[in-house]
């Protein structure tokens, strides 16, 4: 890439200057760090051993763990090295790489809920075509599809935003590549082709958002339809988890992403990056764990 040349390293943002901030910093990031993967990996094992669990819904579930385990995974332990090394320099190609892994996991953790909005809506609203609509084929099918998605997407994305010229300086306003705050550094027009791949990217998450907002509204017809209560607040809680997850995911990553970064302190950047990129990871395991019987039982 021709901007290799002009830019070989970027600096992140630190937490703070001084040292015991900075391993007040390290032990807070460790702790939350633990506390994702813990969750994940007990949600992965459940799910892989306990053969009640081997249905569509907990298939994509554990999907979804594997990418909350690795989406954090990808900016969480850089950030800690750094705190401990007082550095904050990182590689042209290690932020590649960062933005690539983060997208992809990202897009595909987008995908994967449209999915599961979409087996709930079946369930319910279709139960007797359920496990016809549903069978392990198509929910491979479908798993596959969510993860080569992402892959085709981030490797767009990142191609996209890697062959702008960064000439605006080094030093990224963020803890971890950000495509935004990497495009405040661009001084070539071609972060115009970046922010229009934005907005295109914008409207297709939001024809997911609400394809999963018409999914629920169908869902809770269908459930208020039904005359048992113990059954209504059966459906209720089968979908309650997904719904609360979805609502995590998107309120965090749009106020991320919708926000003025030119407006926007470095401090209220480094909170909301906080929240979207290792709130959701770290929450998803312990809300379908606290609202499922099934998964507290295999736990």
């Amino acid at each position: 890439m021709s901007n290799q040349t002009a830019v070989t390293e970027f600096l992140l943002l630190g937490f703070s200057d001084i040292q015991e901030l900075q391993i007040l910093h390290f032990v807070v990031f460790l702790l939350l760090y633990l506390i994702s993967l813990l969750g994940n990996l007990l949600i992965i094992t459940a799910i892989a051993l306990d053969h009640h669990l081997h249905t569509p819904m907990y298939f994509f579930l554990m999907n979804l763990s594997i990418l909350d385990l690795s989406s954090i995974s990808v900016t969480i332990p850089k950030s800690m090295a750094s705190s401990l090394t007082n550095t904050r320099s990182i590689s042209y190609s290690g932020c590649v790489t960062q933005v690539f892994f983060f997208i992809f996991f990202a897009e595909t953790d987008f995908v994967l809920l449209t999915i599961m909005a979409y087996d709930r809506y079946v369930a319910i609203c279709k139960p007797l075509h359920y496990e016809t609509i549903m069978n392990r084929r198509a929910c491979v099918q479908m798993a596959a599809s969510a993860w080569i998605t992402g892959i085709l997407y981030s490797a767009l994305h990142t191609g996209i935003t890697f062959e702008i010229s960064f000439c605006g300086g080094n030093v990224v306003d963020q803890f971890f590549c950000e495509i935004p705050q990497l495009l405040n550094l661009a001084c070539s027009d071609l972060y115009l082709i970046e922010v229009g791949f934005l907005i295109f990217s914008s409207f297709l998450g939001l024809s997911c958002f609400l394809f999963i907002i018409v999914s629920y509204v169908q869902i809770f017809k269908a459930v208020l339809r039904i005359p048992s209560k113990k059954g209504e607040h059966k459906a209720f809680s089968t979908c309650l988890p997904h719904l609360t997850v979805v609502s995590l995911f998107f309120s965090t990553a749009a106020f991320a992403y919708l926000k003025p970064t030119s407006s926007s302190t470095s401090g209220l950047n480094l909170i909301v990056a906080v929240l979207y990129s290792v709130l959701p990871p770290m929450m998803n395991p312990i809300i379908y764990s606290m609202r499922n019987k099934e998964i507290k039982g295999a736990l």
